[in-house]
């Protein structure tokens, strides 16, 4: 299994950013794949977020435009949602321990959290992520 991070899913749909082709062309094929896509709505729930969020997003999606892209990702037939297992305070504990931090992390920690309960990757272009002990990620090209 690959889980998504949300950077991917703003980038694969944002002309105007420098990793918009690459984005795009990982996700169409990764949910049209035989490998497991892990959707996370903590994911899911940031992409609406900064999508629709004029400040951020160049040329913000309308609710309903954006809305219907995170269905037609969760439809898709390799898509499944990720959820926490029940040991998830515990590693999420020991990752924030072990980075030395929480702040602006939890979430990056959360999602890494969700990728070494499933034992599944991670896809991103965050860096930021390398600092969390036994997680596998990888930029898409």
């Amino acid at each position: 299994m690959v889980i998504v991070d949300a950077n991917v899913l703003l980038y694969a749909v944002n002309e105007t950013s420098p990793h918009h082709r690459a984005a795009r062309e990982w996700i169409d094929d990764a949910l049209a794949g035989d490998e497991p896509v892990g959707l996370a709505w903590v994911v899911l729930l940031a992409f609406l977020r900064l999508a629709t969020l004029p400040a951020v997003f160049p040329r913000p999606l309308a609710v309903d435009v954006a809305f219907e892209l995170v269905d037609d990702w969760l439809s898709a037939r390799a898509a499944t949602v990720v959820h926490p297992t029940p040991r998830h305070a515990r590693v999420l504990g020991g990752l924030l321990a072990a980075s030395g931090t929480a702040g602006n992390l939890v979430t990056d920690a959360h999602l890494a959290t969700l990728a070494l309960e499933h034992g599944a990757r991670l896809c991103t272009f965050d860096r930021d992520f390398a600092r969390f002990p036994g997680l596998r990620s990888f930029v898409p090209a």
